[in-house]
């Protein structure tokens, strides 16, 4: 018995799901979407390939945090220079960007290599509830 390894023309076959994350916890939503994006969905699932589909997600502000991770969770940056580290607390990030926290949540629970930065290309998120991928026509994805 041979192990079949996918071709191009089988990731040509990619999908477009919205869905509304309106009242979803952030970390089940992430991890749904993490999936989808690097197709693990799939039967023919690839470890280094790029087998997943797109995904529009909506209403990012309205997602829901549990326990105290509103004032305790912190986002860090560092510019390199000592004594540079800047970090931001997860209530300000939904007041200014809500988007930025799925994106972070997504990104963290995607393989840590270069086909990181190819999968989050194929993450849409967006604060209410409109979209500019119409033309796409995409399917309503229910978790």
């Amino acid at each position: 018995m041979k192990t079949s390894t996918p071709t191009h023309e089988m990731q040509q076959d990619k999908k477009w799901f919205v869905i509304d994350s309106d009242g979803m916890t952030l970390g089940r939503l992430a991890t749904a979407v993490a999936d989808i994006l690097r197709g693990k969905n799939k039967p023919q699932f690839t470890p280094h390939m790029d087998m997943g589909d797109y995904v529009i997600l909506l209403n990012a502000e309205k997602i829901r945090i549990t326990g105290a991770k509103m004032d305790q969770k912190h986002y860090y940056s560092h510019s390199g220079y000592p004594g540079h580290l800047k970090f931001v607390s997860l209530r300000r990030v939904m007041e200014k960007r809500p988007e930025r926290v799925l994106e972070e949540a997504v990104r963290g629970m995607l393989p840590k290599n270069k086909l990181r930065d190819r999968f989050m290309t194929k993450l849409h998120v967006y604060s209410g509830s409109e979209h500019p991928h119409e033309a796409q026509k995409p399917e309503e994805l229910k978790l």
